[in-house]
């Protein structure tokens, strides 16, 4: 009976519209951002690393490169309420599921070849 009632009410989390995406994609992500009393959508994008199924609780990492070179990784929770949207901007042919060793890497090093279906 319990199982049931959770199951329910991680289904009505679901969102519906999550576009399809892999581990090496570039995506950008908008996210809602409070600022006092006003809200904005700001534009978080960059190389998906790691992807962790689980239903409701399913993640992704988002690695990019910042001003002079640093690295800045962000996880996001693919069904939040916070996330406005999810847009693939080019998809990366990699042999992984995790990309962890890009951090090591820096420049040409760090580039991905693009997927061509």
């Amino acid at each position: 009976m319990a199982l049931t009632i959770l199951q329910e009410l991680e289904q009505r989390q679901i969102k519906a519209e999550v576009p399809e995406f892999r581990v090496g994609d570039t995506v950008r992500v908008g996210v809602k951002v409070v600022e006092g009393t006003r809200e904005r959508v700001q534009e978080f994008e960059g190389v998906v690393i790691s992807r962790r199924s689980g239903a409701v609780n399913e993640n992704f990492t988002v690695r990019r490169l910042a001003t002079h070179g640093i690295g800045v990784e962000r996880t996001f929770l693919v069904h939040a309420p916070r996330i406005s949207s999810i847009k693939v901007i080019r998809q990366g042919k990699v042999r992984r599921a995790k990309l962890f060793y890009l951090r090591g890497l820096t420049g040409k090093a760090a580039r991905i070849k693009e997927r061509r279906d």
